[in-house]
């Protein structure tokens, strides 16, 4: 598996020590056997999780500035934040989910992992807001929604001259046509696109980045699920 890993983010330019490697083993293994019990992810064959959550969480790594804060939202098993923390150790990082159960898997696999400065909150984006608006440097987020609605959950949390980063498929163009009255209404510019193709799952990965450059509104983002049944638009 080590090796398997290493092979793969070398290939696509991502250097890693000896202990990462075992970390991202360990990961993997625990992810595999916990899974049954907290409902983590139908990816769970190696080479899968290997491309699909481990490489797809690094691709932006080199991106982030030394010691910075980063906010991972919906982060499910752990993804991105966990292999952002694991490439990134200088990083601190909070992985906010809504579900009890996952958090206390994140809480598990950050005490395997022994990895430092990285916390597991439970709450809803919503609500944490509420103590922790425009603390971090950057948001992440690979959680299934529209580009709209992500992005009220994310952007209340960056500080101005920080970035959000939401990790999309192929059908981004049709999303950012939808996005562009959000992206001005939360205090956001859209910036670059990184954009990647990963061969040997024939999957092409956009991470589109929102720059934040005024302050939200405090009345985002929004409750009782508005985000996703009324996005701004």
């Amino acid at each position: 598996m080590k090796q398997k890993i290493k092979d793969v983010f070398e290939n696509y330019g991502l250097e890693i020590k000896e202990e990462q490697l075992e970390k991202f083993e360990k990961y993997y293994h625990f992810l595999k056997s916990e899974n049954e019990k907290y409902n983590l992810t139908a990816i769970t064959q190696a080479d899968e999780v290997v491309y699909k959550h481990f490489l797809d969480s690094v691709l932006p790594c080199v991106e982030f500035k030394t010691n910075a804060n980063l906010i991972d939202i919906g982060t499910g098993a752990g993804f991105p934040g966990v292999p952002i923390k694991i490439m990134r150790p200088d990083l601190k990082v909070v992985l906010l989910d809504s579900l009890q159960k996952r958090v206390n898997f994140l809480n598990e696999t950050i005490a395997l992992l022994d990895l430092k400065n990285i916390y597991a909150v439970h709450s809803r984006a919503e609500d944490y807001a509420k103590t922790s608006r425009e603390k971090f440097d950057y948001a992440t987020s690979r959680a299934v929604a529209q580009t709209n609605t992500l992005l009220e959950y994310m952007l209340p949390f960056v500080k101005i001259g920080g970035a959000a980063y939401l990790y999309k498929s192929s059908k981004l163009d049709e999303e950012l046509k939808e996005a562009k009255n959000a992206i001005a209404t939360l205090g956001g510019k859209q910036g670059k696109t990184l954009k990647f193709f990963i061969d040997e799952i024939e999957a092409e990965r956009n991470i589109f980045i929102v720059d934040k450059i005024k302050t939200t509104p405090a009345k985002y983002p929004r409750s009782k699920n508005l985000p996703k049944t009324k996005p701004i638009k």
